[in-house]
């Protein structure tokens, strides 16, 4: 029961973060703003979710991790329904803002929740729940231009704030059962010595911020990229959300499959080809249109999400039990604040006039820059005690 909340939380986490994204080309008809201007009022929430990351961290290790996850249900369905009926271009950003700061309770508490009773089989244990955060980038499109194509731009944020509330209410009445959870076997941090250990932390910094900036930028830009390259299969904004949902759906079944891979060969040996796969998918990327747009999509996505187990399993694999909410949380604080400069990113090539081409050069070159550093990762070989 637990791990399905949290699981739950994940896709929930996503969805809402990434509504404004897909609706914000609706709201630019409403307000007769171009996206360009309109896409900048998301900053603020993203900002907050890396920011409140680690006060969220501290605060369910110092309080309860149970009651910051009731706090994250409640809390963003509650911002998220406040959103929907802001009447300002400031009062969506203030809402978006609200957004994040209690999207950023779900990563350093959930997944701190959800690895603390797991034993041998962490990386599928981390896949799994990554597929259910994928489900949640996918529906987010998917959701949010349906109902904004068939109801109104407000009830793409409407309907989920009411269910992330009624899911916070049931963790709530639940949470004393599902909570209780028979501790399993503890399997220890690798012992490796300490220049290993500091070489696999600048690792692993360099690699989060080169994916979080590449996920976030791929994620946010999808629906307008689709709404003009795939003119020759639809013009609508529930068809661009519908292509969006399919790609990642299919991006999705990475999580699963390098989430297992991790747990059968290792860290590095996946890392490297994850990381080295989407620079020529990135390039591609850049100039391709239509049905080829969508294959090419469909693999880049695929290996950018296939990335982020690895992450998580390189933090809980390197963390003890008593730290692992505050270690997720700085985890997170560096992903999601690498991540806010997106937006500026997307917005800054729309508006110069440079499009998407250039945006998807730099990402390809901060992936190049993360398969360098990749190759420095250390080997999981355990040293002698006395080392």
């Amino acid at each position: 029961m637990l791990r399905l909340f949290l699981n739950f939380g994940h896709t929930l986490d996503h969805l809402l973060m990434l509504i404004f994204p897909t609706v914000v080309l609706a709201i630019g008809v409403e307000y007769g703003q171009p996206y360009s201007e309109l896409l900048p009022l998301a900053l603020g929430g993203f900002i907050a979710f890396g920011a409140c990351s680690l006060p969220a961290g501290w605060l369910a290790d110092r309080w309860s991790r149970g009651g910051m996850m009731t706090v994250f249900f409640i809390g963003i369905g509650a911002a998220t329904i406040a959103t929907g009926f802001a009447q300002t271009p400031v009062q969506i950003a203030v809402g978006l803002t609200f957004i994040g700061v209690f999207a950023a309770i779900y990563h350093p508490v959930g997944i701190a929740m959800l690895v603390s009773n797991v034993p041998e089989n962490l990386g599928r244990v981390l896949g799994v729940n990554g597929v259910w955060g994928n489900v949640g980038v996918a529906v987010a499109a998917l959701v949010a231009g349906a109902l904004a194509e068939w109801v109104h731009w407000r009830a793409a944020f409407l309907i989920p704030g009411a269910l992330a509330i009624a899911t916070g209410i049931a963790f709530a009445v639940l949470k004393p059962r599902a909570t209780a959870v028979k501790p399993t076997k503890r399997v220890p941090p690798p012992r490796l010595t300490r220049d290993l250990l500091l070489r696999a932390f600048m690792v692993l910094a360099v690699a989060i911020i080169a994916n979080s900036v590449i996920f976030n930028a791929t994620t946010i830009s999808m629906p307008k990229l689709f709404d003009e390259r795939l003119h020759a299969i639809t013009h609508s904004t529930a068809g661009i959300g519908l292509m969006v949902c399919i790609v990642y759906l299919i991006a999705a079944v990475a999580q699963l499959i390098i989430g297992s891979l991790i747990d059968r060969i290792g860290l590095k040996r996946i890392f490297v080809p994850v990381v080295a796969l989407q620079i020529p998918l990135l390039l591609a990327a850049a100039s391709t249109e239509n049905f080829t747009m969508l294959v090419v999509a469909a693999g880049m996505m695929f290996f950018v999400f296939g990335q982020i187990p690895i992450n998580d399993a390189m933090v809980a694999r390197y963390t003890v039990e008593e730290w692992r909410a505050r270690a997720f949380a700085v985890r997170y604080v560096v992903s999601f604040a690498a991540s806010a400069t997106a937006v500026p990113l997307v917005a800054w090539s729309q508006a110069s006039g440079r499009g998407f081409p250039i945006v998807f050069v730099i990402l390809a070159a901060l992936a190049s820059i993360a398969l360098v550093v990749a190759l420095f990762f250390p080997r999981e070989t355990p040293v002698p005690a006395s080392a």
